[in-house]
């Protein structure tokens, strides 16, 4: 399973942005797609996951009502809608894959590249 991560650039505060997840030759319908990110000198911490079922688990109050996840399977892809941006989303998002639900990062055995996100005036 192959992940590519697009969508990231500099945003102002208050900003947003959508970040794609796609994967080549191949849906991604079946699988329990993620989101994490990793700001500089911190630990990779999970933003949102999505369930092969549709169930949705937000890992961290910072991101409620800010952030949502999508996915289309007719393009493979899994979306993560950033709005109400703030300095502190600044970091390198990444999507993953699994064949089990749940935030637990340690459960994805497919990453992504990543894509650097940068909130600033």
């Amino acid at each position: 399973v192959q992940l590519q991560a697009s969508g990231g650039g500099l945003v102002q505060p208050g900003g947003s942005l959508r970040l794609s997840c796609t994967r080549s030759g191949s849906t991604l319908s079946h699988l329990a797609v993620g989101w994490f990110r990793q700001a500089a000198g911190k630990e990779r911490e999970g933003v949102l996951c999505l369930s092969s079922r549709g169930f949705v688990k937000y890992t961290g109050d910072s991101v409620k009502d800010r952030f949502t996840i999508s996915r289309d399977d007719d393009k493979s892809a899994v979306y993560l809608q950033m709005n109400s941006l703030k300095p502190e989303d600044t970091a390198v998002y990444y999507c993953a894959a699994s064949y089990l639900y749940g935030s637990n990062p340690t459960f994805y055995a497919y990453w992504g590249q990543g894509t650097e996100v940068t909130v600033s005036s």
